[in-house]
């Protein structure tokens, strides 16, 4: 009888492991791209700083002196409406900048930058009815003129 350890020696068969060559391009970029990398960092570093203070002067700040733009809306008897969706646009622009719902008392309130600008107030009204199922319209769309850092009361009046 052989020996447990000469039977495990004949099923061994050895693995070589081999290295696929690295092609000459290659090997020439890899030595290269310590001087391209930092180059290239500093050029996206550079764009992103532009980008963020783009983004800074865009967004509002608590310091900076704001406009607010309040309003309500009003249901066809008279009587402030809940959780309509209503949204702010700055002319000329085609996209609403702002989209907010009124709250229980009917009201909105959305602050903008100070300064000469026209923006137009309109009601979402898609799927909301009254309680004998008639759909809401709202009367027409408000348009806003601000001059300086003041406060524009407006309101939505919504017909059936």
């Amino acid at each position: 009888m052989k020996p447990a350890t000469s039977m495990r020696m004949t099923n061994w068969k050895r693995k070589t492991a081999t290295k696929p060559r690295v092609p000459r391009l290659r090997r020439w970029l890899n030595s290269i791209s310590f001087l391209l990398l930092p180059i290239f960092l500093l050029a996206v570093s550079g764009l992103s700083v532009i980008d963020r203070a783009n983004a800074a002067e865009k967004k509002l700040k608590p310091t900076d002196p704001y406009a607010l733009i309040f309003g309500t809306v009003w249901g066809p008897d008279n009587r402030p409406v809940y959780g309509i969706k209503v949204t702010i646009r700055q002319l000329p622009k085609k996209k609403p900048g702002w989209e907010l719902y009124s709250d229980h008392a009917g009201e909105f309130a959305q602050r903008v930058a100070a300064g000469k600008a026209d923006y137009v107030i309109s009601a979402d009204l898609r799927g909301v009815k009254t309680r004998d199922g008639r759909p809401l319209h709202l009367t027409q769309d408000v348009e806003v003129h601000v001059d300086y850092d003041e406060r524009v009361d407006i309101g939505l009046h919504l017909t059936p």
